[in-house]
Parts: C-alpha cells; structure tokens; sequence
C-alpha cells in the first residue's frame, strides 16, 4: 500500500502511558493502518517531561513531520485524513460519519474517563500489579524510582481523577448505561457499530472498554484475572457476557497485530 502514511520516511513518535486505554485507541489505529512509529513510554508523571518538551500535556501525544498532535481524536481523523480510499476510518457518506463521530464523542467523553476511574478505585492499592502496569517498557530511571514516587503519583491522580467510594458507583452505573446503548446497536445483528465496516467508532469502543472486559490480546496486559479483587473479577465477566463487551472481545480477538 503506497501512501502518505506508510511511505514516511521517519517513524511518527508517540509519547504514551503505556497502559492507557487512550493512547491503546492510537496505538491500534496506527497498527491497523501500518504506520511505522516508535512509542515512548512513561511514567504517570513522567510522562509531562516528554510530552511538555512538545506543546503537550497528557498522553498520547503524536508527532509527525507535519505537525504535533496531542488528543487521541484529534490523531484518528489525521490519520484518516491522509489514510489511502480503502483504509478509512471515518465513513465518507455525511450521515454514517456523523454517526461515528457521536459515538467516539460518548465513548471518550463518558466511557473512557468511567472506566479509568474504575480500574484505578480497584487497583491502585496494589503496587506490585501497579508497578507491573505503569512501567512496562518506561526507560530504566522511571522504573527505578517507582517505588519512591509510587505514593505520591497515586495520592495526586486519585485526587485529580476523584477516585472515592462515590466515583466507584457512578462510574460503575455509567458504565452499564453505555454498554446497554452499545448492546442494543448491535441486537440487529450487525457486525459493526456504523454501516458494514471497521470505523473508529468500533476501534474506540473495544479500547476504552479493556478495563472492564481485560481482552487477552491487548498488548499491554499486565495481569491475570486471578490476580484481581473477587468484586472486580466478578463485574468483569458480567460485563463480558453483554453483547457490548463480547463485541469487544471479537474486535481484539480478530484485529491484526
């Protein structure tokens, strides 16, 4: 396939937390499209010394020769921009990419933040497992230090993020509504969420929902399901058994990588 995207001389750079779901959204319309690039994972934290180096502040950040993008939509629809006819990953037709466009809106502004605040509240007391899913692949002083920073990274992002008992349960409801929504899509039967193919609606659905259906192809799992809370364990199969989260688990199992 000769294009833009695969033609570039220099691999883009993209600046992660390699466990988030978000910079997941990226990594795998970057593989799905065959764009060389070089991920450079950090440390919760850590990661502001490299993404603020190029005008960003969260992760992911991309950056390509053209210019420096720093939210995960904002990277989908330059990908697509400049992804060959057969590779879209926004419909051309006006209606069917309005309908993508609204759900990857839902998806990242409702689900993804609910579903990081949910594994965070069930998780975070656990350094062993943290340590595990915050450092895979960070350089070397990031992982050493973890043990010294680990506390007050988790004290500054369950206060950012508002990680309490009242959270839990919110986003715990959130996350059954848009799963219910998602399920009901697909009660016709469809293989997709919009139209009859793969959009980025689908790609940011099956992402932003790893945390609570822990597909075993995700590229960044950290830990067995034996590894987790009994309450945690026993709300993941649950959503798993819905239609949504077995959608999910289909996308990751049949996605390329």
């Amino acid at each position: 396939m000769s294009n833009s995207l695969t033609g570039n001389k220099k691999p883009f750079r993209l600046i992660t937390i390699p466990v988030s779901h978000y910079c997941e959204k990226v990594r795998w319309a970057l593989t799905k499209l065959k764009v060389p690039y070089i991920e450079e994972p950090h440390l919760p934290l850590f990661h502001l010394l490299a993404t603020g180096r190029v005008g960003g502040k969260s992760t992911p950040v991309l950056i390509t020769e053209a210019s420096t993008f720093t939210d995960s939509t904002e990277i989908l629809r330059y990908l697509d921009k400049v992804a060959p006819d057969n590779a879209k990953l926004y419909p051309t037709h006006p209606d069917s990419r309005r309908q993508v466009e609204q759900l990857e809106d839902l998806f990242d502004e409702q689900l993804g933040p609910a579903t990081r605040r949910w594994i965070y509240f069930h998780t975070m007391n656990n350094s062993k497992l943290m340590q595990r899913t915050w450092c895979n692949g960070v350089p070397f002083v990031e992982g050493v230090l973890f043990p010294v920073v680990f506390p007050i990274v988790r004290s500054i992002v369950r206060q950012k993020l508002n990680i309490t008992q009242e959270s839990d349960a919110q986003d715990y409801e959130q996350i059954k509504s848009i799963f219910k929504q998602v399920s009901e899509l697909l009660a016709d039967g469809r293989t997709y969420l919009v139209g009859n193919s793969f959009s980025a609606a689908d790609l940011t659905f099956a992402a932003l929902a790893t945390p609570v259906v822990r597909p075993p192809e995700h590229p960044m799992s950290s830990a067995s399901l034996e590894e987790l809370p009994s309450k945690m364990v026993s709300e993941i199969k649950k959503f798993r058994e819905t239609p949504a989260g077995a959608f999910a688990l289909r996308l990751y199992h049949d996605r390329n990588y």
